[in-house]
């Protein structure tokens, strides 16, 4: 309130400390305003303290994932020929035959050159894959449980395993339904043939599981471990493991014979010598004896 404004309620012969008074009191808030002002400030602060409990005992379901956007990420593992081409020419030199058929399946089977696909809290397999395609090479399933538990203690989530062995006369079969299926024989085919090599699905995962699949898949791929082609159409995982990523075990060389050391002769043991003592003792007590008593007789 302006002082030109007070001369219509207070009259021009008023002392300046009525004056005074009467500024003082048209600036100050009424008493019942500091009271509403109070109780507004005192019920925000009853919400924030339940919202801040309520945040605390469901901080998960509250606090978001930091967008991939703001985080550096990879880019995707894209497949190339050079490397379809490479998978091929290693699976060979690693002495790895294309699997023809069921009955040759089997066979590495009992010889226990495939294995079960690792079904652990980390990795599960697709219920659709059928029950003799669940198997692959020792190193690849080494790799698959190594790859399950860490992304497990990661993100407490499994992954899933879509495809592993096939046999050239099922992939003949896949051909003609798939358009996208690699070829059965020459220098493409389809590692899956040898059975060192999976797909991991990547329907389910979020961006974060994404991202980080391809931060832990490019140090072996670059450590020529494993060779990975990001597929899109299929959205999965195509990893084909080397044995190099574990290799098997070195058959077991035969002893070394160790020629033993010269022994000394052994030595003849006392109780034997004071036997013989004692019978060259009694011998020569009974031929005096014998004198004795001959020397007796002559006398």
């Amino acid at each position: 309130m302006h002082l030109s404004s007070l001369s219509r309620f207070v009259p021009a012969s008023a002392s300046p400390l009525l004056l005074a008074a009467v500024l003082l009191a048209s600036v100050m808030p009424s008493q019942a305003a500091v009271h509403r002002r109070h109780h507004h400030t005192v019920a925000h602060m009853r919400r924030v303290a339940r919202h801040m409990q309520t945040g605390r005992t469901t901080a998960h379901a509250t606090i978001p994932d930091v967008p991939l956007r703001h985080v550096a990420s990879l880019p995707p593992l894209k497949g190339t020929y050079e490397s379809l081409v490479r998978q091929n020419e290693r699976n060979q030199a690693e002495g790895l035959q294309r699997i023809e058929n069921d009955e040759q399946l089997d066979q590495l089977r009992e010889e226990k050159l495939l294995v079960s696909l690792p079904v652990t809290d980390g990795l599960h397999v697709n219920p659709e894959m059928p029950q003799n395609r669940r198997y692959c090479r020792p190193w690849t399933a080494r790799f698959l449980a190594d790859l399950g538990r860490v992304h497990y203690e990661r993100f407490h989530r499994s992954l899933q395993v879509n495809s592993a062995v096939r046999t050239v006369q099922y992939q003949r079969r896949l051909m003609a339904i798939n358009g996208n299926a690699a070829p059965a024989d020459g220098d493409v085919a389809s590692p899956h043939l040898t059975g060192a090599t999976i797909d991991i699905g990547k329907h389910g995962l979020t961006m974060s599981e994404i991202a980080w699949m391809r931060a832990y898949l490019l140090p072996l791929q670059s450590a020529g471990k494993i060779d990975v082609e990001e597929e899109f159409h299929q959205a999965c995982f195509h990893i084909t493991v080397y044995d190099s990523y574990a290799p098997m075990p070195l058959m077991s060389r035969p002893p070394v014979e160790v020629a033993s050391a010269p022994q000394a002769p052994a030595a003849r043991p006392r109780v034997v010598r004071a036997s013989i003592h004692r019978v060259h003792r009694s011998s020569r007590h009974r031929r005096v004896h014998a004198s004795l008593l001959a020397a007796a007789r002559l006398r």
